[in-house]
């Protein structure tokens, strides 16, 4: 973690200059996909636009630093919930640029490069140039192309070890560094105990994650990638290096997995969000119905940030292993 000297960050609700860190307060640099994420001091008015940066900063005990969230497909993360609720939800989906700003952060943080990009909240410029320190989470940039149209393609296959690089660096920012190897080391434990006795298998699985007309189901490198790698399964669609391509029904009911992993969404921005509404599908749709995994009901629901490259990525490896034993497809 590189050190540098002090960044004055402005106010942009007001426009007025904020006060100085005080002063031998500790400046932070970093290298954040591409670009230099400094601030002067630990940020005390933080606003994050993605309830993966949302639910790290709240596991690190920062809800008192937060003056907003956005972006949420789930409800918050078991244990977070009296915390979460101290921070305003400045919108479910994405806020406008004009509502951030009225909140006065000086720092701001998402798990999506599209939500700090162009033709989402603003881009990390917009923010720099009041003065507002940015951070994008390295899980959708590091080995990743989103030059594209969807969710971008992966170069690299996405590993837990950026999950956790993005724990310890948001905690390095917030003058925190062990919370954040606490938390890491936490979450490790949970993945040695979830695999344990796990042996490579040749269960197959598919990820669902919405829209029913044009599903977007999991490519190979992905969070859903580090389930499967973890757990010795195949994705029966590993061929795409798409981070969610959308297949059609007929494909679909080709590679005839064993399981199917599906989310179970509480938004409302696609068709088929809950897991109750795809599995009703699933069974009515001639295409699907004969599915093997459709015929012995070889379900596992996940949240959205579960099958996201988030710290909910554990919780994900934990309920597929669970549910791989109930249906007899432990090994």
């Amino acid at each position: 973690m590189l050190l540098s000297g002090a960044l004055l960050l402005t106010a942009c609700g007001s426009g007025s200059p904020r006060k100085p860190a005080a002063s031998g307060a500790q400046a932070v640099a970093l290298d954040n996909c591409g670009q230099k994420t400094k601030v002067d001091a630990p940020p005390k008015r933080a606003v994050s636009l993605s309830q993966g940066t949302t639910e790290i900063l709240l596991s690190l005990g920062l809800a008192d630093r937060m003056v907003g969230t956005a972006t949420w497909t789930d409800p918050v993360m078991k244990g977070l919930e009296q915390a979460n609720a101290k921070v305003p939800r400045l919108a479910d989906n994405r806020p406008s640029f004009e509502k951030v700003l009225n909140a006065e952060p000086d720092f701001v943080a998402s798990s999506f490069a599209s939500v700090l990009g162009k033709g989402g909240v603003a881009p990390r410029q917009k923010f720099e140039e009041l003065g507002v320190a940015t951070y994008l989470s390295p899980t959708d940039c590091e080995g990743k192309d989103n030059s594209g149209d969807g969710d971008g393609s992966r170069t690299t296959p996405l590993a837990m070890d950026t999950v956790y690089r993005e724990v310890r660096e948001l905690a390095q920012v917030f003058g925190v560094p062990e919370r954040g190897e606490k938390l890491v080391s936490e979450l490790e434990g949970r993945v040695a105990k979830a695999v344990a006795g796990r042996r490579d298998g040749r269960t197959t699985v598919l990820y669902w994650f919405a829209n029913q007309e044009s599903p977007y189901m999991a490519g190979c490198c992905g969070a859903p990638g580090i389930i499967s790698n973890a757990l010795g399964m195949k994705n029966v669609f590993d061929d795409s290096t798409q981070e969610w391509p959308q297949i059609n029904w007929e494909t679909v009911a080709d590679r005839d997995p064993d399981v199917l992993v599906i989310g179970d969404l509480t938004r409302k921005s696609q068709t088929a969000e809950s897991a109750a509404k795809k599995i009703a599908f699933l069974e009515s749709n001639p295409a699907t119905r004969n599915m093997q995994a459709v015929r012995k009901k070889r379900y596992v629901l996940l949240s959205g940030q579960a099958m996201n490259p988030t710290i909910r990525t554990v919780e994900g490896v934990e309920k597929v292993a669970a549910a791989l034993r109930e249906h007899g497809l432990a090994g």
